[in-house]
């Protein structure tokens, strides 16, 4: 067993034939920061070239989280300094978390992630391009972001849209969260095992990684029936718009309780991050590469981290509390395709996201 030792935030060891990464920031749900981002791409580069390693397990050391997302205070502090200092450390994190998102995605040897617990934002980054996802009854997975004025990225503008039917673009602008049986129906993860077969199912695997499937098939079991499936053709229906206003107008014109609801949900998100990801979506699923998605959503992301809805979001929902945001612009009407636009303006060749070289 060798340990590794870039810092505390992550514990990586190599048991048997595997490569165990475990997020260990238990106070801040496993949130990444920037450093745990270089310690687990150093770890996955070290052991793509090693033999002994035969398969990648992602997971948690301890506490309620997977990973709940990212250091989004920093990520704010950041936007809101002045000259060239403004998000500098923002633009920093993204890129190297965008690296360790398209590494995974790109990983030649088989990644199992085990999504036991609150897996947002920076976490669905790291468990979406694995090839095993493994949800339990304690996963919550949710794409947050419309509701602190970010914008569903780490490779969310490549896994949303190809989720079925319009599941994907009601995930990005509402932010609903997702049980693990949910996760299950709808293909986010691969396999549901109860919580308390994860430790076997970690050791099974480290000794015999060739049979990883049989292995968590056979600690699998049946899931208890998804919610979100008792919605589904609400979900078609009302979120089949590639613009929000339409979105809105349908939901508007509902007879159902459900369709109140999500409106009066949408009602509290950021107008500019909803049209943003709906756009992100709309492209992104016409993407030829994951490469290419990653260098959008950096661009993306270096626009709006300085922008006001990111700090009022984060100002209302993770500092002050108050979770009373005044979003500018307030109305989706406010939100001008040129404004849009502007966002999704490419940055300068010397500027822009690359993968690492491998």
């Amino acid at each position: 067993m060798t340990k590794d030792t870039i810092n505390n935030d992550i514990l990586s060891q190599i048991t048997d034939n595997a490569g165990h990464i475990s997020l260990n920031r238990p106070k801040a749900l496993h949130a990444l920061n920037l450093d745990m981002c270089k310690g687990m791409t150093q770890a996955l580069l070290d052991w793509s070239k090693d033999d002994a390693v035969r398969v990648v397990m992602i997971d948690h050391s301890e506490g309620r989280g997977f990973c709940a997302g990212g250091d989004i205070r920093m990520l704010a502090e950041s936007g809101a300094k002045k000259g060239a200092a403004k998000g500098k450390e923002a633009r920093e994190f993204f890129y190297v978390e965008y690296q360790l998102n398209h590494l995974l995605f790109e990983y030649k040897k088989p990644v199992v992630a085990f999504m036991d617990g609150i897996t947002m934002g920076g976490g669905v980054g790291i468990s979406m391009p694995a090839k095993f996802r493994v949800a339990t009854e304690n996963t919550r997975f949710a794409m947050p972001e419309t509701g602190i004025g970010l914008f569903p990225d780490v490779g969310g503008g490549w896994y949303l849209p190809r989720l079925e039917g319009r599941v994907g673009q009601f995930l990005a602008l509402t932010g609903a969260r997702l049980d693990g049986a949910e996760c299950h129906a709808l293909g986010i993860a691969t396999h549901y095992l109860p919580s308390e077969k994860l430790d076997e199912a970690k050791e099974r695997i480290a000794q015999n990684p060739s049979r990883i499937s049989g292995i968590l098939g056979d600690l699998s079991v049946t899931p208890p029936a998804a919610k979100i499936m008792e919605n589904i053709d609400k979900v078609n229906k009302h979120f089949a718009f590639d613009t929000f206003e339409e979105i809105l107008e349908s939901l508007e014109n509902g007879v159902s309780d459900w369709a109140a609801t999500e409106r009066d949900t949408l009602g509290t998100k950021s107008p500019q991050t909803c049209k943003v990801a709906l756009r992100q979506l709309a492209e992104g699923a016409q993407m030829q590469s994951f490469a290419d998605q990653m260098k959008q959503e950096y661009a993306i992301g270096s626009h709006v981290v300085s922008m006001h809805d990111f700090l009022e979001g984060v100002r209302a929902l993770i500092i002050d509390k108050d979770h009373a945001p005044v979003w500018n612009p307030l109305t989706p009407a406010d939100v001008s395709d040129a404004w849009i636009d502007a966002i999704f303006e490419p940055l300068p060749a010397d500027e822009e996201w690359k993968p690492l070289k491998l």
